[in-house]
């Protein structure tokens, strides 16, 4: 991701924490707002509570809810060992098997009821001036099997012995799948980034399609596959279509499905971002125009949906989240607004959309799942 993004999500978050301090932070009561055409105002509680940095979600086949987390980062440093995230976004420090601070999976009963997956996972947080905590960033099922997507490893995050990549979980072990840090490393992109080239990525998104799972990586821009034996193989270079665009968000309908966070940058202007059509010869254009800043996509009833987690130009605004239908051609339609830095989103049996909230920023135990049903 660009290096303003950064820069701009100190600001936002310190302006998260005096506005907590002043009496709250967005709908924590379980208010929303709905602004679509026929739609009465979306119910929105919160639904389970006491994450760390959570991130993508999916609901599995015994009806749980599972959370990735990014964890706490850490204080391991790994300068003069390898290539480091130039500064002010590096150098990362991170932990490796560390019960507390680190990523872990947590999976959440109907009930609300909270209990880990798997814990000690790696994580990883930028220089301490900004503070940015990775670790693991989503889940997926692929044939009833629990896999995990690891984005604060790798030895430029301060973890020298685990690279990113995808993981299976075994009851409460996980044993790494495919090494993404070095596949990247070896298969570059046309335009990646500049100054604050990530050397290791920061993937974020994943989704199973027909035996294989698809990762989303950002900072490169690129869509890579990856097969349950460890095979990887790159599907589309973002960044060869359309620069450094910052691709997050991935979901499959027939075909995948992109979203794009964008630059955090002065140039960046309210509405900048798409979403893309990526068949699966790897063909992509875009599909829709008019979003902002979206990190996650999902299918309710064969409509598409996007989640915006901010709608501001320029830099995250706290509270200015929302979940917004997409069509081709036409303006998007805002069916739930007020959430808090919202980094991640599913649809659960009941057809009500599962976010999760306080991403980003907020100490310990302060990330939430919320449940937000659309009347």
């Amino acid at each position: 991701m660009r290096r303003n993004l950064f820069v701009f999500l100190i600001a936002a978050v310190l302006a998260v924490f005096a506005a907590s301090a002043q009496g709250g932070n967005g709908h924590g009561n379980g208010n929303g707002h709905g602004h679509g055409r026929g739609h009465r105002p979306p119910s929105m509680s919160v639904f389970a509570t006491g994450f760390n940095n959570p991130r993508g979600l999916k609901f599995g086949p015994d009806g749980f809810l599972y959370v990735a987390e990014g964890g706490l980062g850490g204080t391991d440093s790994t300068v003069g060992q390898c290539d480091q995230v130039a500064p002010p976004v590096g150098p990362y420090t991170g932990s490796t098997n560390d019960p507390v601070m680190g990523g872990r999976i947590s999976k959440v009963a109907p009930d609300g009821t909270v209990s880990p997956v798997v814990e000690a996972l790696p994580s990883s947080q930028t220089s301490p001036a900004l503070g940015f905590v990775s670790g693991v960033s989503d889940v997926a099922f692929l044939n009833g099997q629990l896999y995990g997507l690891l984005a604060g490893a790798g030895c430029s995050h301060g973890v020298p012995t685990v690279p990113n990549g995808v993981f299976r979980v075994d009851g409460s072990s996980w044993t790494l799948v495919a090494d993404l840090s070095t596949f990247i490393q070896t298969h570059p992109v046309q335009n990646p980034p500049t100054g604050d080239f990530e050397p290791d990525g920061t993937f974020y998104s994943m989704v199973k399609s027909h035996g294989s799972l698809y990762v989303v990586e950002p900072n490169h821009g690129e869509v890579d596959r990856v097969r349950t034996n460890g095979d990887i193989s790159r599907l589309v270079d973002v960044s060869a279509h359309y620069g450094h665009n910052v691709p997050t968000a991935i979901a499959k309908h027939g075909v995948f499905y992109l979203g794009n966070l964008g630059g955090f940058g002065p140039d960046d202007g309210a509405g900048d971002e798409h979403v893309y059509q990526l068949k699966p010869n790897g063909h992509i254009r875009v599909r829709a125009t008019g979003l902002e800043k979206v990190l996650a996509l999902a299918f309710r009833g064969g409509k598409m949906y996007a989640l915006e987690m901010s709608t501001t130009a320029g830099g995250p605004t706290p509270g200015t989240g929302q979940i917004v239908r997409v069509r081709a051609g036409h303006p998007r339609e805002v069916v739930a607004s007020g959430l808090v830095f919202p980094t991640g989103m599913t649809i659960g049996p009941d057809r009500a959309f599962y976010v999760t909230e306080n991403g980003f920023g907020f100490p310990a135990g302060q990330g939430r799942v919320v449940r937000i049903a659309i009347h």
